[in-house]
């Protein structure tokens, strides 16, 4: 099992979605991302090299970007970000990954 960690800018972002999207989100993570965080399924898939992180997790329009560190059984979430159409966006301004 795996001990799930969040940045100080994950919070920020989780802080900026209403009650019960906070509580999606949150339940989704700790679903899908406490066992076999590195595993791609249809919701989980490894990113090509950016600045935000190695995994995404979808949960809807929401984007969980994460990565594991296998060694000491740790998910640190990085960021958490929105799709509005094909635009991607994190802490508020559109991304490109």
């Amino acid at each position: 099992m795996y001990e799930i960690e969040y940045t100080a800018q994950a919070l920020d972002d989780l802080a900026s979605l209403r009650k019960f999207e906070q509580k999606q989100v949150m339940d989704e993570i700790d679903a899908q991302l406490k066992h076999e965080p590195n595993v791609e399924t249809r919701n989980r898939k490894r990113l090509r090299p950016n600045d935000v992180a190695q995994w995404e997790l979808r949960i809807g329009m929401f984007r969980v970007f994460y990565d594991v560190r296998e060694e000491v059984k740790i998910v640190k979430v990085e960021a958490l970000g929105h799709k509005e159409g094909n635009k991607l966006f994190i802490h508020g301004e559109e991304y490109e990954l």
